[in-house]
């Protein structure tokens, strides 16, 4: 199997247009079109990584976090990034990283298996993305239909709620003096899939130039974004809670705000470094903010309106390698894919 196989099937549950503007997912090293042999999934690139995946022969590691976030200028071995590169390249091992574009997907994303870890029901996307376009095509009437299908096949009109969506009006054009019935055909579909779409539009139009436009809508899409929340199914005192976050998310330490002396009912959740959807959790009516990176001053702002937990980065992120293992077992059952045996977590408690 190519590695081209393997990561555009991930790019097809979390597609690299998702990702944030500071990220770097992505093949990091190797070529498209190598075979690959096995795969080892972790959460960071790190030296010990590259020995495990020698031992395994494996030659591609698949992590959550990017090796490299910005560029490198030299490979001099001064640091663990550059080490890390320079023995990827040695020892022909592909490095992909597949980072906040599976953070900000709601389903098989970071954060819909933390929710799972947690038991939590009715789940949605803490602060949706504005993730959408409209495509607007001019089309000859006799092959309207062929043209919506090819659309509907490439993706367009699968929106929440809805399968095979669109929207048409019957006008008529001028050509030649003479008129032509023509059918404005409207569809919306998820930003990744723009190219997708042109191509569907373009390989069906024949001779006839169809004219179309694409446009951002302001509507946000639920399925895409930052964060979760979700509900228990039966509310819980705070400190039994905490207890079981503690025990069930494998956390050494768990830091948090006063205790209010109320029950759990809605939680709010995201993987890594949160802080900034404080906000919207509040805003929603959570009673607990679960994610890391917290600092000192911004435990602060929960004002005694909320509970903030701050359960590790590693730790809120560790069950992604559980996550992408599962992926890919199922989708390629004749490939050999491992998950690391090394914690590659950089934090140490006493």
């Amino acid at each position: 199997m190519q590695l081209r196989q393997l990561t555009s099937y991930l790019e097809s549950i979390a597609p690299s247009d998702y990702q944030e503007s500071y990220d770097n997912s992505g093949l990091i090293v190797g070529d498209p079109n190598m075979e690959i042999t096995g795969a080892l999934v972790c959460l960071d690139s790190t030296e010990e990584i590259i020995e495990e995946a020698l031992a395994l022969g494996c030659n591609v590691i698949i992590a959550h976090h990017p090796i490299v976030f910005k560029g490198l200028k030299t490979f001099t071995g001064k640091n663990y990034v550059e080490r890390v590169v320079m023995n990827a390249i040695r020892y022909d091992i592909a490095i992909y990283a597949i980072h906040t574009n599976l953070d900000n997907v709601y389903h098989q994303g970071v954060n819909a298996k933390i929710a799972e870890k947690l038991g939590l029901v009715n789940t949605k996307i803490l602060a949706p993305k504005k993730a959408l376009k409209k495509l607007q095509a001019y089309v000859p009437a006799e092959i309207s239909d062929q043209v919506r299908n090819a659309l509907f096949a490439a993706g367009a009109g699968q929106i929440p709620g809805f399968k095979n969506l669109s929207h048409t009006s019957l006008g008529v054009g001028s050509k030649d003096q003479q008129g032509t019935a023509e059918v404005k055909l409207e569809v919306f579909f998820a930003r990744p899939l723009k190219g997708k779409i042109i191509r569907a539009l373009l390989d069906n139009q024949g001779d006839q130039q169809i004219s179309y436009e694409i446009s951002d809508i302001e509507n946000q899409h639920v399925e895409v974004g930052s964060g979760m929340i979700g509900e228990l199914p039966h509310p819980e005192y705070e400190k039994p809670f905490l207890q079981f976050v503690k025990k069930a998310m494998k956390v050494g330490c768990v830091r948090h705000t006063r205790l209010r002396s109320r029950k759990i009912h809605k939680v709010a959740l995201c993987g890594g470094s949160g802080g900034f959807l404080l906000a919207q959790a509040k805003a929603q009516g959570a009673d607990i903010f679960i994610t890391a990176d917290y600092k000192y001053h911004e435990f602060f702002d929960a004002d005694g309106e909320i509970l903030i937990a701050d359960i590790g980065h590693y730790e809120s992120e560790q069950y992604t390698i559980e996550l992408l293992y599962d992926l890919i077992s199922a989708k390629f059952s004749t490939f050999a894919v491992y998950s690391t045996e090394v914690n590659t977590n950089p934090v140490k408690y006493l």
